[in-house]
């Protein structure tokens, strides 16, 4: 199973980003952060059939999004994410976008995910193998932007 600690994954802002005052809406801003946590755990081995199979898996309890920037059609997006800590029965996943041409820091932000059993609805630990999966990246967003966008 591969451990990819930062993962990262480019976007092109399309017509369906775009809000009424001509940028990214910030609603996309959460969808890319689903879509961009989600492929990070596939590509660590635990994609959506997995979790289905054990009968467990992430429901979110908060967003924080810090806008930096606005993006514009047609712009290339870099998402990066990884996981900030784990807590027994959750995790911390950071996230930081930046425009991939010009270099901009365009937003940053956090997800407090609960692992729950899916029949119970109730939070549960976080299997070691799952938790071992994804390493913790002790960085803040500004580190990482610096670090990868270079």
């Amino acid at each position: 199973m591969a451990q990819i600690n930062i993962y990262t994954q480019q976007i092109v802002v399309g017509q369906d980003d775009i809000d009424m005052q001509r940028r990214v809406s910030n609603l996309r801003y959460v969808a890319w952060m689903q879509d961009v946590a989600v492929a990070h755990s596939a590509a660590c081995g635990w994609p959506m059939q997995r979790y289905e199979s054990i009968g467990q898996g992430w429901v979110v309890r908060q967003h924080t999004i810090t806008y930096k920037r606005p993006a514009f059609l047609d712009d290339v997006i870099t998402a990066a994410t990884w996981i900030a800590s784990y807590a027994s029965r959750r995790s911390v996943r950071r996230y930081v976008f930046w425009n991939t041409a010009e270099k901009n820091l365009l937003a940053e932000a956090e997800t407090q995910w609960v692992f729950i059993d899916m029949t119970s609805g109730k939070p549960i630990s976080v299997p070691e193998e799952l938790q071992a999966s994804f390493p913790i990246v002790d960085k803040d967003a500004a580190e990482i932007f610096r670090q990868l966008s270079a």
